[in-house]
């Protein structure tokens, strides 16, 4: 009987020692969702977006980057596909110079190589997800085209692209009477996030029976952000606060995968954005 006692003693003192050690410390996680500053003509809807490039907007930056920096970030992730996945390091960064945010108006450098660059980081990741040879698209909206002209449903996908137009159109014009920084906290604020979403959420209605193609789009943009932000999970350290620079098309998952990881804490852009 004491050996058995014994036994079980061994057994459970290290689990109550395991259950008494500290909780690691959360990681903190900033979705700063971006319209895209140098227009790649990636997306489906592409704003015509004034350069970021001229003194004005360079001081608006410069404003955003402070503003930023009062989370005080350990790391930055932006949108590219690191060329060493076993680090997930961005290749680019170590190339990057100030001067070079008065003739590239990419918002990974405006913004996340700026924020880097003025904290003194060397950690800035790459963490973006893309499609692959041989594997299906992550946004196979081709499907839901042919399905929608086959089934006399044209009209529903136009006014669907209609609402994205006028969200587009807006940003267009309030560029000329309101700063990067505002602009920046529109897009990013909890409602807008929700209404963003609304337009891949909407995409579900274009299908019937087994043949889905709203559905599978949905699927498979939800898989990409999901690979997105395995890979921010993979490169966090305990007590990180990281600064994710991304499309704000993709704010909506990575936020609500933020929030629903045990030891990630979602911090909100707009406590930090300058708004004047």
């Amino acid at each position: 009987m004491l050996k058995i006692l014994a036994a079980l003693v061994a057994l459970v003192v290290p689990t109550s020692a395991i259950a008494q050690s500290p909780a690691p410390e959360p990681v903190e996680v900033m979705i700063l969702g971006t319209y895209h500053f140098g227009n790649p003509g990636q997306d489906i809807h592409n704003a015509r977006v004034d350069p970021v490039t001229t003194p004005e907007k360079q001081a608006q930056l410069e404003a955003i980057a402070e503003g930023l920096s009062r989370f005080r970030p350990t790391a930055v992730a932006v949108e590219r596909v690191a060329r060493d996945p076993s680090t997930m390091l961005d290749h680019r960064y170590p190339a990057f110079a100030p001067t070079d945010l008065l003739t590239n108006p990419d918002e990974r450098a405006q913004i996340g190589y700026r924020l880097a660059r003025r904290l003194g980081l060397d950690r800035v990741y790459a963490i973006d997800e893309q499609d692959r040879e041989g594997q299906p698209s992550y946004f196979p909206f081709e499907a839901v085209q042919t399905w929608v002209q086959a089934n006399g449903r044209t009209a529903d996908l136009g006014a669907l692209h209609g609402q994205v137009a006028a969200m587009i159109a807006d940003l267009e014009r309030r560029q000329a009477t309101e700063t990067v920084g505002q602009l920046l906290a529109a897009t990013n604020t909890p409602e807008r996030v929700a209404s963003d979403q609304a337009f891949y959420a909407r995409m579900m209605a274009f299908g019937s029976g087994d043949d889905q193609p709203g559905a599978v789009l949905n699927g498979r943009w939800y898989t990409r952000n999901a690979m997105i932000f395995a890979r921010l999970m993979q490169v966090a350290r305990p007590g990180d606060r990281i600064v994710v620079v991304y499309g704000a098309g993709h704010s909506y998952w990575l936020r609500q995968m933020v929030e629903t990881t045990p030891g990630f804490r979602l911090v909100e852009p707009n406590d930090y954005l300058p708004v004047d």
